[in-house]
């Protein structure tokens, strides 16, 4: 059996799971943040990054990747996003391929870190989330290269993404 599996952050650009299918999608209701802390992959328990998570926000729309995939990848996604992510059912918008008219709506699943784990940071003023994600450093690389490789995935969807531009403006 296949399941969709949407992506918002680092599954974008780094997909290290095999997937049947790969497709632009948007989830209703859900704003991308850099307010998730990151212990285990962009920065140490002594010097967490920031990476993304979903907030409910009632007029967003979140733009990023569904996969389709087999029920053993979760085994891996799993592993891959336990620093304080939860798999949640969400509904998404398949994006229409070959040129095909409509969209698909799909039920599926995604990884959020909700407020209340244990690495959740939430809001800062832009200036002190930059100042950390420039300085953030653990075993998957930079934390600044983390934001600048989201950037570019996210233009190659031709996403815009406020909050994103905002902290690669400061950053740059």
């Amino acid at each position: 059996m296949h399941h969709w599996v949407f992506g918002y952050g680092s599954l974008i650009w780094r997909v290290d799971f095999p997937h049947h299918e790969r497709r632009r999608a948007d989830v209703r209701g859900w704003a991308r943040r850099f307010w998730q802390g990151s212990h285990d992959h962009r920065g140490t328990p002594d010097a967490p990054g920031r990476v993304v998570t979903l907030v409910e926000e009632a007029d967003a729309v979140c733009v990023g990747a569904a996969y389709r995939v087999d029920e053993a990848v979760f085994e891996h996604l799993d592993h891959r996003e336990k620093n304080g992510y939860e798999r949640v059912p969400v509904t998404m918008r398949l994006s229409p391929t070959n040129g095909a008219p409509g969209d698909d709506t799909v039920d599926g699943v995604t990884y959020i870190a909700s407020p209340g784990n244990v690495a959740f940071l939430g809001p800062a003023h832009i200036d002190d989330m930059v100042a950390q994600i420039a300085r953030s450093r653990g075993p998957s690389g930079s934390n600044r290269d983390y934001l600048f490789q989201l950037a570019a995935a996210l233009n190659d969807l031709g996403v815009k993404d406020c909050h994103v531009d905002a902290l690669i403006e400061r950053l740059r």
